[in-house]
């Protein structure tokens, strides 16, 4: 597995002021051209003002990246989709697209990777894919997706985030499914999922949208 370690420069491009605070957004599991030719709107309208932008792979078309970019930094990792999984075309090598990813926002350590074995698995759990995804750094976050079922855990003390699938949400047919977002301020970081709507997006009903594990 190829781990890049990098940072970004603040919005403003110059240090960050106490107190100010840092949006990253997620998403994962867009599948486009399979679920339609472009992301709903909302999506890029959703992340307009974020510092930098993670996408946790199955993309299957590299322009998605692409358009992000154009946003916000955008990094993303590759998915099986992405990789020619049930004959689907292998994305090409982009300087933004590796199978993982280190990120340092507000001295927080976030990791980017598709696969995360959550619900842990008693062979095969958290730490363990650390080890194999990041090669066993100290992370304070990670964001992974595949299973389009959105989910907000703390493991072995790791934020674990997965921001569903804003087009496959449970798997299901094509409609607006769901986003995140990562709030970091003084080094702290909180998260969130939206479910895409007709006008926006809105914060995510657990309660009622909510699927148990």
């Amino acid at each position: 597995m190829i781990t890049r370690q990098t940072g970004w420069p603040y919005s403003n491009g110059c240090e960050k002021n106490e107190d100010q605070l840092m949006r990253i957004g997620l998403i994962s599991d867009t599948h486009i051209p399979e679920a339609g030719p472009e992301l709903w709107p909302q999506t890029y309208e959703a992340f307009e003002g974020c510092d930098a932008i993670l996408h946790a792979g199955d993309i299957y078309e590299i322009s998605v990246i692409e358009k992000l970019s154009q946003i916000a930094p955008t990094w993303a990792a590759r998915g099986n989709g992405d990789d020619g999984s049930s004959g689907r075309l292998v994305q090409p090598e982009h300087s933004q697209l590796a199978a993982s990813w280190i990120h340092e926002f507000d001295g927080l350590k976030i990791g980017l990777t598709h696969h995360m074995p959550i619900p842990e698995l008693p062979s095969y759990g958290v730490v363990d894919a650390i080890d194999r995804h990041f090669d066993g750094s100290k992370l304070d976050v990670v964001v992974y997706g595949d299973t389009h079922v959105e989910h907000i855990t703390t493991i072995h003390d790791v934020l674990c985030v997965n921001p569903g699938s804003p087009t496959f949400p449970h798997n299901l047919s094509v409609q607006m499914g769901t986003i995140g977002f990562l709030d970091i301020r003084n080094g702290t970081a909180e998260a969130s999922i939206w479910r895409l709507t007709e006008d926006g997006i809105e914060p995510f009903d657990w309660d009622t949208w909510g699927r148990p594990w």
